[in-house]
């Protein structure tokens, strides 16, 4: 039997034993006509589909592969590796290998029969020097930026999507769960969340969280204790952490975990491709109430924004409505990180990546949308001394939101 033939036979049946969820047909029908629903509306002729992601949402299958999708006609999966899987994998029915870029154009022709005058690819993550071999492929072409057609049709979630969170966030409470059991003091950051992965993963964690972006990449999990909590880094976010050395100077470091002092854990779960991020604080013992009142604030403008989430808010609006509550609790120069160094989001979207669409930020001025999911997460960062924080993933519904990360809200104390 070869290669081609143990795939067709064995694979699939293979797959399906060890708890592999393909995507329906009928999600990806419904995904490639939406896209084509935007790409008529902004008069592209046929999209490009070279972003890992991307290529997933709409075909099924994550094998190195572009998707070419026309206007009209057949979707094309063109396969660099690995074929028989890729057809397995996806529902799509012209799947077809591509040996060689140049062949590119040929093949194209053949299955489409002409070739598109407007090209759409995702020009937000395409490299300069991929996009120039492309222009050189197709010459009587014009490349259009349509990365973000594919970013909004993906901020809208399905039942089907939104089920594979919620799963997400059920592994999160264990994890969490686990986390009260184990701590302990004389532990060091790196143990104590080397630990929570493993566990983690041994319910289904991928292991990876995915970023739509430029030279940021992060672990899946952040433990950050006492002084190593207030702490700012290179990442985004309020606070980053010592991390390991200047190479990857965020997260978890090698500080010993002591009692009293506030531990922020923030662990994200991809399951299925799919994302649900949390933050939750532990303590050994007491937290001092400095932190408590703080975390208790965090609390609150947490509460407030999802009781202004729901469809037709507005992102920048409800981002500029915590800066005056936080302001009104006392922690304008605290929150978000401190002064001149605080962030200017609440919360981003999260799907098959993080920074999805919508971002609870300033500059972000449009509505939320019935099915948009997004990670809401207030922290407050006292330098040299620590930080605390919340965080849940939530999902936009009719009326107003749904908390997809089950786990309670509240300081996790250990002895």
């Amino acid at each position: 039997m070869d290669h081609s033939d143990w795939v067709r036979a064995a694979l699939q049946p293979l797959m399906a034993s060890h708890g592999f969820l393909l995507t329906p047909r009928e999600e990806i029908e419904r995904r490639i006509a939406g896209l084509r629903k935007r790409m008529e509306e902004q008069g592209v002729e046929a999209l490009l589909v070279v972003q890992k992601m991307d290529g997933f949402y709409l075909s099924g299958t994550s094998q190195d592969a572009l998707l070419y999708l026309p206007l009209q006609g057949d979707p094309l999966l063109l396969v660099k590796r690995e074929l028989e899987r890729a057809r397995t994998e996806t529902p799509l029915q012209k799947v077809t290998a591509l040996r060689s870029l140049r062949r590119l154009p040929d093949l194209i022709q053949e299955q489409a029969g002409r070739l598109p005058e407007i090209l759409g690819v995702e020009m937000d993550v395409l490299p300069a020097k991929d996009y120039f071999r492309l222009a050189s492929l197709f010459p009587k072409a014009r490349l259009a930026d349509t990365s973000e057609m594919i970013r909004r049709l993906r901020a809208v979630k399905t039942p089907f999507e939104i089920a594979l969170m919620r799963k997400a966030g059920d592994i999160g409470r264990t994890v969490y769960h686990y986390a009260g059991e184990i701590l302990k003091e004389g532990m060091t950051e790196i143990e104590f969340g080397g630990l929570l992965e493993a566990a983690a993963k041994a319910h289904g964690h991928e292991g990876l969280l995915r970023v739509r972006s430029y030279n940021y990449e992060a672990y899946t999990w952040h433990v950050l204790s006492g002084v190593a909590g207030g702490i700012v880094s290179q990442s985004d976010s309020p606070m980053g952490g010592l991390g390991l050395s200047p190479a990857f100077p965020v997260g978890a470091s090698l500080k010993v975990m002591r009692a009293h002092e506030p531990i922020l854990v923030d662990f994200g779960i991809c399951y299925h491709g799919y994302q649900a991020d949390e933050t939750r604080m532990f303590s050994i013992g007491k937290m001092p109430g400095k932190f408590v009142d703080a975390f208790n604030a965090c609390k609150v403008i947490h509460d407030a924004v999802l009781a202004e989430a729901r469809p037709g808010a507005d992102c920048e609006q409800i981002f500029m409505n915590t800066l005056r509550l936080a302001d009104k609790l006392g922690y304008r120069d605290s929150y978000l990180g401190p002064p001149g160094l605080q962030t200017r989001f609440i919360g981003h979207g999260i799907g098959l990546e993080l920074n999805e669409f919508p971002f609870l930020a300033q500059g972000q001025a449009y509505p939320l949308e019935e099915g948009m999911t997004f990670a809401v997460e207030p922290k407050i960062v006292f330098p040299g001394e620590g930080s605390v924080g919340l965080e849940n993933t939530v999902v936009v519904t009719r009326n107003g939101c749904d908390i997809l990360t089950p786990l309670e809200q509240k300081i996790f104390e250990t002895r």
